[in-house]
């Protein structure tokens, strides 16, 4: 069940990022997900190569890849 939680997580994660490059808090707050929740649905997309990260200025932004 924590699987299909996580993909789940992972598609509101996507969604956010459709319209572009978004910081890390700014994914927080459009998806509403908790820290941990949040790191597990990075991760499910980093780990399908669907995602990727730059750092700019100390601050981590994601986008689709």
């Amino acid at each position: 069940m924590l699987n299909e939680e996580i993909g789940n997580n992972a598609g509101l994660v996507w969604s956010a990022l459709v319209n572009g490059e978004l910081n890390v808090k700014a994914v927080k707050k459009a998806t509403k997900l908790t820290e941990k929740d949040l790191n597990l649905a990075l991760g499910w997309l980093a780990r399908e190569g669907k995602i990727q990260f730059n750092e700019v200025d100390g601050e981590l932004l994601v986008a689709l890849v």
